[in-house]
């Protein structure tokens, strides 16, 4: 278990390079581009290194284990509290009430979850489970659902369902298990670089989310539904990490770091892929984006409290 000393610098460095960042694009010395290019460092190199070196040498069975179980049943039972509990006095129906939930259950894992999850819990693989679980299950499912409710714009189940085939950062996940569980020697030539790429992913990541957020619009007045982004903030933020304390504790019997890894990463804030959902099928995009900036802004204070309340 973390003590109160590593918590504390885990957390500053996070809030450090962040601010760094921040400042940087305050500055003015680089415009908006210069976050959207680092991202797209980070998620098509650095991280997917990060994460195949990483996974190549951990423990598989843990991956796909509780942790696994814990991230998809918290999601899906806040995103389920969400549309039965919140989305009818909030006057949410069909797909916005669809996006409303994946505001409150979809975690940002693969820009910030790596960052924090090696910064706070020094281990990159924590964030795999719920990685796996949202491009793999939760996305698929989502968009086969924005369909139906809909019905518009060409759909393919066979594009939705081998979307996760096209993205790098869960290609680099496989590749990881894949040597992982083979114990296929890689030449040190290319396992060195990939390590160096690799270190680079969490202050590039931090770096890009510090400079996106100068000058970052949101709950406008008359155009954002501020109620509902209020409470699919408090569930993503409150609900969701204490529905995987719950069930991690009481139905898995995880403890310690293992239970502590389930509550940061469902504490993690709204992912953006929520705003790229809600764009294509032209539903909420307001909620979406505002929850997205609220979370991030606020995510760091309360992952925090959770993390102190668990060490």
């Amino acid at each position: 278990m973390l003590n109160l000393t590593e918590i504390l610098t885990g957390f500053g460095s996070v809030a450090v390079l962040i601010l760094v960042g921040w400042l940087f694009g305050r500055s003015e010395i680089v415009d908006k581009k210069a976050s959207f290019t680092l991202n797209m460092v980070v998620f098509w190199i650095a991280m997917p290194c990060m994460l195949a070196h990483t996974l190549a040498t951990a423990d598989a069975g843990a991956v796909f284990g509780a942790p696994f179980a814990v991230a998809a049943v918290s999601a899906l039972a806040t995103a389920v509290l969400y549309r039965i509990v919140a989305a009818p006095p909030l006057h949410q129906r069909g797909a916005d009430a669809m996006v409303g939930a994946m505001s409150s259950s979809y975690n940002n894992v693969a820009n910030l979850g790596i960052p924090i999850a090696v910064a706070v819990l020094h281990d990159a693989t924590a964030v795999v489970p719920a990685l796996i679980f949202q491009i793999a299950f939760y996305a698929p499912l989502s968009m086969i659902i924005l369909e139906v409710l809909t019905r518009r714009g060409r759909f393919s189940i066979r594009a939705t369902l081998t979307a996760p085939l096209k993205n790098p950062i869960f290609l680099a996940a496989m590749v990881g298990l894949f040597v992982n569980a083979t114990g296929v020697s890689i030449p040190e030539v290319v396992t060195k670089p990939v390590g160096l790429l690799g270190q680079a992913a969490v202050p590039m990541a931090l770096l890009a989310f510090g400079i996106s957020l100068h000058g970052m619009p949101f709950m406008e007045a008359g155009r954002s539904p501020r109620r509902a982004v209020v409470v699919a903030s408090l569930m993503k933020l409150v609900v969701h990490p204490a529905l995987a304390l719950l069930v991690g504790w009481a139905a898995f019997g995880l403890s310690g770091k293992a239970l502590l890894a389930a509550v940061v990463i469902a504490g993690l804030p709204t992912a953006q892929n929520v705003y790229t959902f809600s764009t294509r099928f032209g539903c909420n995009l307001e909620q979406a984006r505002d929850c997205g900036v609220v979370t991030t802004l606020a995510c760091l204070p309360t992952i925090f409290l959770f993390t102190l309340a668990l060490t």
